[in-house]
């Protein structure tokens, strides 16, 4: 009798929204994916795919597979809490970018990749082209900013939300703005410091962070409303707890200091406050960035449902920043 090749096991998608779900489906085109809300009925043996480290009901079985979505780093012209589908997503096996506690897929692919002439080149020329678009995560805010006259150094300190799983899982020392501006004004006291609240806490919609309006007895200015690039091209530093900022700021070749343990720190590239012993290697500025843009995440078209390059996915969020204009 003719054997008919059944495919792959089916992947079992545990808690994904009904927005998300399509999206889903093309970050594993060719599997059958079933959806469940509650882990209890994930069969035992079974690879499951999960939304970064969202905690979810139930419980799996020990010998479960687990693979784990989230939202890339060239996301979108609108924030994420409204709802706006990304265009990158990052599918990791081993762990997440954020979770400093253990290795995960791009730690790996930084750590041990044998990166290319022809891939570095990749890099170089993408990286070029993010920053002479003036690119960041999001793309929002419309208003200008001026860096400050006079002779201080100007250093720029982003707000992130604190409920958030990279601070959790990748902050193990200072978790939260506030405790961030201080330790920055104490290592810094004649320098400007310009705050800049997470633009989803300025849309209200995620929380505060605990005591953040108290930011301006630690800071000199308040910024809302003005894209990052615009204050990247300014300042002298950056600042961090775990803010993709941080990596943006790399890509304009402005110091960062990083106060967490984010994906981007612990390979040369970033002043460190806390030491990262699994991260030995020293990373050039494109091998960086060939890692977290080119070998990590999928791209994911607005137009179609392929999949496509970094360089096309470029390509589409330029388009969609035109038609849109500033958010």
């Amino acid at each position: 009798m003719r054997q008919v090749n059944p495919g792959p096991p089916p992947l079992y998608a545990l808690d994904f929204s009904a927005w998300k779900r399509p999206v889903v489906r093309r970050c594993f085109a060719g599997n059958t994916l079933v959806f469940l809300n509650d882990a209890d009925k994930v069969p035992a043996g079974a690879t499951v795919v999960i939304w970064g480290m969202r905690p979810f009901s139930g419980s799996l079985a020990p010998d479960a597979e687990i693979i784990r979505l989230e939202d890339g780093f060239l996301r979108s012209v609108g924030l994420g809490a409204d709802l706006i589908r990304p265009m990158s997503w990052v599918v990791d096996h081993r762990g997440m970018y954020y979770d400093s506690t253990r290795p995960s897929d791009l730690e790996c692919i930084l750590g041990q990749t044998d990166f290319s002439p022809g891939l570095l080149g990749r890099a170089a020329a993408l990286r070029e082209r993010i920053v002479a678009q003036g690119l960041t995560k999001y793309n929002v805010g419309a208003r200008q900013w001026q860096r400050p006259s006079g002779d201080k150094q100007v250093l720029l300190v982003p707000g992130q939300v604190e409920s958030d799983a990279s601070l959790a899982y990748g902050a193990p020392g200072l978790r939260t703005n506030l405790d961030l501006l201080r330790a920055v004004r104490q290592e810094n006291p004649h320098a400007f410091i310009v705050y800049k609240p997470h633009p989803d806490v300025i849309a209200g919609l995620r929380a505060k962070g605990i005591n953040e309006d108290q930011a301006r007895q630690w800071c000199d200015q308040v910024v809302v409303d003005v894209p990052m690039d615009t204050l990247l091209s300014q300042v002298d530093g950056v600042q961090v707890l775990t803010s993709l900022a941080g990596f943006e700021a790399l890509l304009r070749h402005t110091p960062v200091t990083c106060y967490g343990q984010p994906f981007y720190g612990g390979w040369g590239l970033t002043r460190d406050i806390i030491a990262h012993p699994r991260r030995q290697r020293r990373l050039t500025l494109d091998q960086l960035v060939a890692g977290a843009l080119l070998l990590y995440p999928l791209y994911l078209s607005r137009t179609s449902d392929a999949l496509i390059s970094a360089e096309q996915a470029l390509d589409e969020l330029i388009q969609w920043r035109s038609q849109t204009g500033p958010q």
